[in-house]
């Protein structure tokens, strides 16, 4: 599987930001996928997730009830819609698979990665 993330950019907080990623490889609907984010200085951890079929999903803390994933599997692409956004919420946002059809909110459960798309958040 391979990922291309996009949709980053610059918003004052209290915006809004949709993020896409969209995947390549025939075992994407099979896959859970997940969201993490890299800010500076501080190790990659993790957002969001959604199950192969998308009826099951997981959200760090801080971000649940402002931050919602989605998949589209017809489209081999997963989406993560950001309300509400803080400057916490900067960083640089990446798209991961999992080998597997169920989620989970460790890094090292996912097997492919995207390349990145930052977040800036100004207050």
């Amino acid at each position: 599987v391979q990922l291309q993330a996009f949709g980053g950019g610059l918003v004052q907080a209290g915006g809004s930001l949709r993020l896409s990623c969209a995947a390549s490889g025939r075992t994407f609907s099979s896959s859970a996928m997940g969201w993490f984010r890299q800010a500076p200085g501080k190790e990659r951890g993790f957002v969001a997730a959604v199950n192969w079929s998308g009826r099951s999903t997981g959200y760090a803390d801080s971000v649940k009830g402002r931050f919602t994933i989605s998949r589209d599997n017809a489209k081999n692409a997963v989406y993560l819609q950001m309300n509400s956004l803080l400057p916490e919420d900067t960083a640089v946002y990446y798209c991961a698979a999992r080998a597997r059809a169920e989620i989970s909110s460790t890094t090292f459960s996912y097997d492919y990665w995207g390349q990145g798309t930052q977040v800036t958040v100004s207050s």
